[in-house]
């Protein structure tokens, strides 16, 4: 599975994370970006952001909205 690369996700963004202590479940936490925290381009285990929740994780999927 290919990791969204910094240039896809923008603030306001709805995305899928793997907070920290969720790594080793693998357990997806659903949320709105608020910040971008990766400097660089691509990272091997995805880009970190922080929520509008104010949770932190590894973004690892994109999600759309449902109209």
């Amino acid at each position: 599975m290919q990791l969204p690369a910094r240039a896809d996700i923008k603030p306001g963004l709805k995305v899928a994370i793997v907070r920290k202590e969720d790594q080793r479940t693998g357990r997806l936490t659903e949320g709105v970006v608020r910040d971008i925290l990766t400097s660089s381009p691509h990272h091997p285990h995805g880009i970190k952001v922080r929520l509008e929740s104010g949770e932190v994780g590894r973004v690892k999927s994109l999600l759309l909205e449902q109209a």
